[in-house]
C-alpha cells in the first residue's frame, strides 16, 4: 500500500492531495505502517569502518556535492577542512535521502521507509559511503537523533502533499527539508545561544528560493509548493500552475514571493554574527549566493516554467568582496 491511498491522511480530487502535516515520529510511524518493513535494520555486530573506507566514504560524498549542488560546493570551500568534511557529508546524506523519493521507479514510499531503515541501523551498511561518512558525522559531533528524524519526515511529507493552503503551512516543510539541515550544520560548527530562529529563517529562504526556481520541475512531478491562499491573491489556481500559465498574474505572484524571500534572507544575516568567526563567511557565502538567484528569477522576467534560474561562478566570484565585508562588521 502506498501512502498515496490513505484517505484519512490525504484528500483525493483531480490528482491533488491535501493533508495536514504530522509530527515527525507519527509521519515516520505511518511510512513503516503502510509497508512491511520494520522501523530499523542492520547489525551493530559490524566492524567499525577502517579509517581508509572511511576517507574515501567522505570523498565520494565531496564528488557528489561537487556534481550537483555547485553552489553549495562553492561557498563550503571557506570552511575549515574538518568543518567542510563533515558538512559534505551533510549534504550528501539529505541529497540521497532526496532521491530516494524522486528516483523511485516504483514504491517510492517502500524506497524511503528502506532507507530510513539504514539510517536508522545501528551501524552503516558498509557498501554506502555515503551513510558510512555521515555516520562517521553524527557520531563525531553528537548530532541530535530527533533533528535527523524532523528531516526525514519534510521527506515522506513529499508522499503524501502536493498542495499547501497557507504559507503557515509550507513553513513546515521548509524548516524540516531545509531549516533543520541548517541546525545540523550548527551543531557541526558549533554556535552561541540564540542562533536557532535566524538558522530557521535562513533556511526557509533558502528553501522558497529552491520552490520559486523549481515551479516549473515541479509542476512536472505534479507538486504546486506555492501556497493557495498566494495563489488566489492573484486570481491563479493550481491547475494554472501546472498548465504553465505565465501572464501577468503569474508575475505579480512571483514578485511577491520573492519580496518575502528577501526578507526572510535579511531577517537571518545577524544570526551568522553568532556563529564561529572561522564559519561565518562560508555560511554568508551560502546565504548570498542563493539570495543572487532570486535576482536571476527576475532577471528572466520570472519565468520560472522553461528558464532555470542559476549562478554562474565569475557571477559568485564578483560577490565575494561585498559578502566579506558584511561579515568583517560583525564583532
Amino acid at each position: 500500500m502506498s501512502l498515496n491511498s490513505v484517505p484519512s491522511l490525504a484528500l483525493h480530487a483531480t490528482g491533488t492531495r491535501r493533508a495536514q502535516p504530522l509530527p515527525a515520529e507519527e509521519q515516520l510511524a505511518l511510512l513503516f505502517h503502510l509497508t512491511d518493513l520494520a522501523p530499523q535494520v542492520g547489525s551493530d555486530e559490524w566492524p567499525p569502518h577502517p579509517p581508509d573506507a572511511t576517507a574515501a566514504a567522505y570523498l565520494e560524498c565531496e564528488r557528489i556535492i561537487r556534481q550537483h549542488s555547485k553552489s553549495f560546493y562553492f561557498s563550503s570551500q571557506f570552511l575549515a577542512p574538518d568543518v567542510r568534511k563533515a558538512v559534505r557529508a551533510l549534504y550528501a546524506f539529505c541529497r540521497m535521502t532526496d532521491d530516494t523519493v524522486d528516483m523511485a521507479t516504483s514504491d517510492p514510499a517502500r524506497a524511503l521507509a528502506a532507507w530510513v531503515q539504514q539510517v536508522r541501523a545501528p551501524r552503516p551498511v558498509p557498501d554506502n559511503p555515503v551513510l558510512v561518512a555521515w555516520y562517521d558525522t553524527r557520531v563525531r559531533y553528537q548530532l541530535a537523533p530527533q533533528l535527523v528524524d524532523e528531516l526525514l519526515a519534510g521527506v515522506a511529507m513529499d508522499l503524501t502533499i502536493n498542495r499547501y493552503e497557507t504559507f503557515a503551512d509550507l513553513w513546515l516543510y521548509c524548516y524540516r527539508v531545509a531549516s533543520v539541515v541548517g541546525l545540523l550544520v550548527m551543531g557541526i560548527t558549533g554556535h552561541a545561544p540564540g542562533a536557532e530562529p535566524y538558522a530557521i529563517k535562513l533556511g526557509v529562504a533558502l528553501q522558497m528560493t529552491n520552490i520559486l526556481r523549481d515551479v516549473g520541475d515541479d509542476a512536472r512531478r505534479g507538486r504546486v509548493y506555492l501556497p493557495q491562499e498566494d495563489l488566489e491573491r492573484f486570481g491563479l489556481t493550481a491547475d494554472d500552475i501546472l498548465a504553465g500559465v505565465y501572464n501577468r498574474r503569474f508575475r505579480d505572484l512571483m514578485r511577491f514571493e520573492i519580496d518575502r524571500a528577501h526578507r526572510l534572507y535579511e531577517e537571518s544575516w545577524p544570526g551568522i554574527a553568532l556563529l564561529p568567526p572561522e564559519s561565518r563567511f562560508a555560511v554568508a557565502a551560502a546565504s548570498r549566493v542563493y539570495q543572487g538567484i532570486l535576482d536571476k528569477i527576475v532577471l528572466n522576467h520570472y519565468d520560472a516554467h522553461t528558464r532555470r534560474a542559476y549562478l554562474k561562478l565569475h557571477e559568485k566570484l564578483v560577490r565575494m568582496p561585498r559578502i566579506w565585508w558584511g561579515v568583517r562588521r560583525f564583532k
